[in-house]
């Protein structure tokens, strides 16, 4: 018989089995899809199990989960509210609301946040629907900052998700005749640099790595910008070629020196530095599985996403080929955004089709290591093999009856779902 230490011990190593890695941002930890803790069952079952389901408010951002506590930004009535809930349970740690227009005109039926919070040394950082950003104590809730410098917002509102870097709040904000990007002391909320020379667009900005410098690559309103990530000095642009997207929505993809963007086609580059300039080489492109407002996965040299077309693909990166598409049946329609969300949409009106999100291509897919999740906007959560032979589903499980255009936050055994106005918890089990 065991002893009571070692019975204790071993409650405790099961427990945590089931807490997952953190998802502190913008598509996660790397800002790149991609979960690291999630082991597949021997078998997958034919039901999820919810463990709690919380109403929060109207929105569409992607909470962040750090550890056992999960940060919500919605809005309810005239407020915009930010929760701090119990990751375990659902139960409410703290809250604050203020006072803030909602997004009105064609994106009135969505007025709740599109920008997902980002999560970093003790601190969360917000972005609301009309470009507010605010910062909180991560443990207490107490605010520490805030800041409405532009008063601006593009059509459909402010959408992109802030990024911390080296201590350093960097945001896209702004509308989209003066957008601008800009960086502010994460502990003071001082403007550190500004650069306001292009339109801004619904796309979040990531960090890449060149010849040893940190950039911010934007996807702003005409085109791609590097900006050094130190003092905000423009260091390279790129504007796009014809034929592109009229919205500016997918998050660019970093793979080493290779910058994939995706303007509707999916293109690369390649940076390089030449003295004191950076330049950039044409890679490939793909015509064929056009993104409109989704941002693909790289996964061992492939690229899955889902294209305006509402099909799944794969996408070889040596040469920019389509490996595969494939439709998922029609689900039932859901009151679909204007075509402009980071991860799905947000704003105007619409009849589902393909994967029951409005015009198509709204949806999201997430790399949890030996399979791919995908969630449409009528809650249907879709697992697939990362294959680069076709497409094989494992499961399918419907995770709620409200539109879902949030990404799934996918931890240990846990998978987090924000729909329209709730938070729910399901496990695999």
């Amino acid at each position: 018989m065991p002893s009571r230490r070692l019975t204790i011990a071993l409650l405790v190593l099961a427990s945590l089995s089931l807490v997952g890695a953190d998802w502190p941002q913008w598509r996660g930890l790397n800002r790149d899809g991609k979960v690291a803790d999630f082991k597949v069952p021997a078998a997958w079952p034919a039901e999820l199990k919810q463990k709690w389901d919380v109403i929060v408010g109207d929105g569409v951002a992607t909470p962040a989960l750090v550890g056992d506590r999960l940060y919500v930004h919605t809005r309810e009535g005239s407020n915009e509210v930010v929760r701090c809930l119990n990751a375990d349970t659902g139960e409410e740690i703290w809250k604050d609301e203020y006072a803030a227009g909602g997004a009105e005109g064609a994106a009135r039926s969505f007025s709740g946040p599109r920008a997902s919070p980002a999560v970093a040394e003790g601190k969360v950082v917000t972005i609301g629907t009309r470009g507010q950003m605010r910062c909180y104590d991560a443990k207490s809730g107490q605010k520490l900052w805030d800041k409405d410098d532009f008063k601006a917002w593009p059509r459909f509102f402010a959408s992109a998700s802030p990024i911390i870097v080296d201590g350093l709040v960097i945001a896209q904000l702004g509308a989209e005749n003066n957008g601008t990007v800009a960086a502010y002391d994460l502990a003071s909320g001082e403007q550190k640099w500004k650069w306001s020379s292009a339109p801004t667009s619904y796309s979040s900005p990531v960090l890449m790595t060149v010849d040893g410098t940190r950039l911010i690559i934007g996807q702003v309103g005409d085109g791609i910008v590097a900006i050094n990530a130190a003092d905000g000095k423009h260091v390279w642009e790129m504007y796009f070629e014809t034929g592109g997207s009229r919205y500016k929505a997918a998050t660019p993809i970093v793979d080493g020196n290779t910058l994939i963007y995706l303007d509707g086609p999916a293109r690369a580059v390649k940076l390089s530095k030449e003295g004191d300039k950076f330049v950039s080489t044409k890679a490939w492109s793909n015509d064929a599985s056009r993104v409109e407002y989704n941002t693909p996965v790289l996964k061992n040299g492939l690229l899955f996403g889902l294209s305006g077309r509402s099909e799944l693909f794969c996408v070889d990166t040596k040469d920019g080929k389509t490996l595969w598409s494939a439709a998922i049946a029609p689900t039932p329609a859901a009151e679909a955004p204007a075509p402009s969300a980071p991860a799905g949409g947000f704003g105007g009106k619409g009849k589902g089709r393909g994967m029951g999100g409005g015009q198509g291509g709204y949806g999201s897919v997430v790399d949890a290591g030996e399979v791919l999740f995908a969630l449409t906007p009528s809650s249907q959560l879709v697992v697939y093999e990362p294959s680069d032979k076709e497409f094989k589903k494992l499961a399918s499980y419907k995770v709620g009856d409200k539109a879902t255009y949030a990404y799934p936050i996918i931890a240990g055994n846990r998978i987090y779902i924000k729909d329209a106005d709730s938070v729910t918890l399901w496990t695999v089990e």
